[in-house]
């Protein structure tokens, strides 16, 4: 059950009184629901709000030793990038690609504290139309560069043949309605909350909702097995189970790499295989991919230019 707070609790937790917390609550959108008219406040959310919000972070004096044939990435998983590294191994020998699944938060503060090369993130900005920057610009004081790795269809998951008529997003706070969710640090869950505050459904209310699983193919696999109605992830997932899905936006996945290990080789060489037939057709082969700008440079352009006449 998820642990709620009371304003007071809230406010001891945040370290302010308790007239400010309803200041955050209508100018800071902090994370509430009113019962019985009183607020209370679950707590997951509010530390995931304070963690959203922090702009100030002790600098980092760890680097990543010089390249030496093995590529670190973390961050959001994807089913596309699994096999992608593996095309990476199969393809390079002497250098091993790893992975650590640890969402898309998880993967920009790895960057950070520099335990990767590359990250990997989709998280939406609040103006509904970007990702990533917003997300970045907190945490670093030059921009890391970013490219795209791919776009791809995020939903809901639904059981075959959808018995529960799930067509929207607020059908998720239907009675007998059993979710499976992703974790906090995921893009994913990022979205799913964001639609349903939108849709006005209050997600601790849905059964299932502090059921947490690590992978979108684990969110299929839960309903695959009639565990759960429904569940936040990708049509790629959906189409490789056999199962329904509901769309919600085509998003933007994208790598994340300092300045400082862009040129690095293994990086350069895991960047160029985005631009390769093999690349595209392993795309081909599941539903729910766009990689028309997969390798596009997002941020900064003028590193584009080096990036061509590095690989030429």
């Amino acid at each position: 059950m998820t642990q709620m707070l009371s304003t007071k609790e809230v406010a001891k937790f945040l370290g302010i009184n308790e007239k400010m917390v309803y200041t955050l609550i209508s100018e800071k959108g902090l994370p509430a629901s009113k019962v019985t008219g009183k607020w209370i406040f679950p707590q997951h959310l509010v530390e995931q709000w304070v963690e959203a919000n922090t702009v100030n972070f002790p600098e980092s004096h760890k680097i990543l030793p010089p390249y030496d044939g093995l590529l670190v990435v973390a961050g959001s998983n994807d089913i596309l990038l699994e096999k992608t590294l593996t095309l990476f191994n199969n393809r390079h020998s002497g250098h091993l690609a790893v992975f650590g699944n640890i969402g898309s938060v998880g993967g920009i503060s790895a960057l950070r504290r520099s335990l990767c090369h590359m990250a990997t993130s989709h998280l939406l900005q609040d103006n509904g139309n970007e990702y990533n920057f917003e997300f970045l610009k907190r945490q670093f004081d030059r921009m890391p560069v970013v490219v795209n790795f791919c776009r791809r269809d995020q939903g809901l998951i639904i059981q075959k043949g959808n018995p529960h008529n799930i067509t929207t997003i607020k059908d998720l706070g239907k009675p007998g309605i059993r979710l499976v969710n992703r974790t906090l640090a995921t893009g994913t869950r990022l979205l799913l909350d964001r639609e349903l505050k939108m849709a006005g459904v209050a997600g601790e209310r849905i059964s299932g909702y502090d059921h947490e699983v690590s992978r979108h193919m684990d969110v299929g696999l839960e309903i695959l097995s009639g565990r759960a109605d429904a569940g936040p992830g990708i049509r790629p997932v959906a189409s490789l189970l056999g199962l329904d899905f509901l769309a919600l936006r085509q998003e933007r996945y994208d790598l994340l790499i300092t300045r400082e290990r862009f040129f690095d080789q293994g990086i350069q060489y895991f960047l160029s295989l985005l631009h390769e037939k093999s690349f595209a057709q392993t795309a081909d082969q599941l539903e729910g991919y766009d990689v028309s700008i997969s390798g596009k440079m997002i941020f900064p352009h003028e590193l584009e230019a080096s990036e061509t006449e590095t690989n030429e």
